[in-house]
């Protein structure tokens, strides 16, 4: 029986595997390799919809808003919060409505005192000299906005409301021009495109780690300017219900990443390992590889940071859903080192590699290793409840060496 066991655990494990040239040296040599249960499982699951996409773009919208009002009375971030054809639309049509407005302002002023009807008389001194018609005083407008001055037209001292007209459409010009531009110039620095060079590996994992179980996800940095103080944290987005009866959809949990030892303060300069260890205060402590299958959650990372050149802050979000979590692999090393200098490898960023991983929830596994029965962490069938089946490992090790060694004999004849 336990031959037999032992024949079917191997063909398992075969299931699965990958190309061993692209597992790194030391993980070939540590076999027997687990097989990835998890992903063979998870294709037969239900699509859901992502709370954030991969590339950071949240799955929210805003429906039935009334108090649409706050959004003009903020109206700087909205400019900025606009596509770029609407914030150039807009851009233009601002100065261009301030063009046309001066420029019947200035056409009715010469219309009011009768200079369009002594056009070329030189006895007759206008408010505007040669101000014939409202394509004029629309030019004239321009150059009174732009400040180019031309020359060819310019108001005389016989005008006291063209004085003050010039006045205030230089007053209000140079408000115009100092809130478009600010508003282009940043809408243009804005430090989301540094985000494009931000990378996330496409999986998270599970695995042991110092004789403790972790859920790691890989993060790096595309350019050589680095982001400055340089934080990460995480979320869990899984519904739940209160003890009360309360439904709360879309509830997000802290997941520590290092806050308590300062490790979730990055130095990014090479791709780095984000390691969350499930302990009693993890959401994940009570969840084995087989319950993995049934759950619905999405992991949401938020790497944030200054950029070097500008010092803006710059976030960069991503999430992983229960689909991309993959249970006993762990990431293949993309830094080695060359002659006087470290080369990273981005062709095996997100790759992953098969490692012997306990099928049992952290919870059970920190039980086995205070009763000291864990064995090599070898991987076994998980139990309909979630957990691997300690008590068929508990009655092994209560048996005598020779029946043991007996039954062993029985199962590989």
């Amino acid at each position: 029986m336990a031959g037999d066991s032992r024949n079917a655990m191997n063909q398992d494990m075969e299931i699965g595997v990958r190309d061993p040239k692209k597992i790194p040296k030391q993980a070939r040599d540590y076999i027997p390799i687990a097989t990835d249960r998890t992903r063979l499982l998870a294709e037969g699951k239900k699509p859901r919809q992502r709370y954030m996409e991969k590339s950071g773009k949240c799955n929210v919208h805003h429906g039935n808003v009334q108090e649409t009002y706050r959004y003009l009375s903020d109206l700087f971030t909205t400019l900025v919060d606009l596509k770029w054809r609407f914030n150039l639309l807009v851009f233009t049509m601002v100065y261009t409505i301030t063009w046309l407005f001066f420029g019947f302002i200035w056409w009715l002023i010469a219309y009011i005192r009768g200079d369009l009807d002594h056009v070329g008389d030189q006895e007759w001194i206008p408010c505007v000299e040669n101000l014939s018609g409202f394509v004029s005083a629309f030019l004239f407008s321009i150059e009174t906005e732009t400040t180019i001055g031309y020359g060819f037209r310019v108001i005389t001292e016989k005008c006291p409301e063209g004085i003050i007209l010039l006045l205030v459409q230089a007053i209000l010009g140079s408000i115009v021009n100092a809130f478009m531009v600010g508003c282009m110039f940043v809408k243009i620095s804005q430090p989301k495109k540094r985000a494009e060079t931000l990378m996330f590996s496409n999986n998270a994992v599970i695995s042991m780690r110092d004789e403790k179980l972790c859920l790691m996800f890989r993060v790096g940095d595309l350019r050589n300017s680095h982001i400055v103080e340089a934080s990460i944290r995480a979320k869990l987005i899984k519904s739940r219900q209160t003890k009360e009866g309360e439904f709360i959809p879309l509830n997000q949990t802290d997941i520590n990443v290092g806050f308590d030892t300062g490790d979730d303060r990055l130095f990014l300069v090479s791709p780095l390992i984000i390691s969350h260890e499930i302990n009693e205060k993890s959401p994940f402590w009570e969840m084995s590889r087989a319950q993995l299958d049934q759950e619905e959650f999405e992991v949401v990372v938020i790497l944030e940071g200054m950029v070097e050149a500008t010092g803006m802050t710059c976030q960069a979000r991503s999430s992983y859903m229960d689909t991309e979590v993959l249970w006993g692999h762990r990431f293949t090393p993309v830094l080695t080192l060359e002659k006087g200098f470290y080369e990273v490898d981005y062709n095996t960023f997100h790759d992953t590699y098969e490692t012997n991983t306990p099928s049992c929830c952290a919870k059970e596994l920190a039980e086995m290793q205070r009763e000291g029965r864990l064995l090599q962490y070898l991987p076994s069938p998980p139990l309909p409840g979630g957990c691997a089946d300690t008590k068929a490992e508990q009655e092994g090790e209560d048996e005598p060496e020779g029946l043991s060694e007996s039954r062993e004999n029985r199962g590989s004849v």
